[in-house]
């Protein structure tokens, strides 16, 4: 249940944040130019991260086990 708080907490924030900061920006990323809102942007930035840190977790938490070794 804290979990979810804290997250909701954290989008509630980003939210905030986007809106407050609407202002067009240039984006320049390799050889892809882009003039975006920042919000955009910013969610965008935020939800890549949230969706790398879920992959990581997973990866992570059902890793093979190796099987322990036998003395012989």
């Amino acid at each position: 249940m804290l979990n979810i708080a804290i997250i909701l907490i954290i989008i509630a924030l980003v939210a905030v944040f986007s809106v407050q900061n609407a202002d067009p920006v240039k984006f320049i990323f390799l050889f892809w130019k882009f003039e975006a809102s920042l919000a955009i942007v910013i969610f965008l930035s935020a939800l890549t991260g949230l969706i790398a840190g879920v992959i990581i977790t997973f990866l992570l938490r059902f890793k093979p086990k190796k099987p322990p070794e036998t003395k012989q």
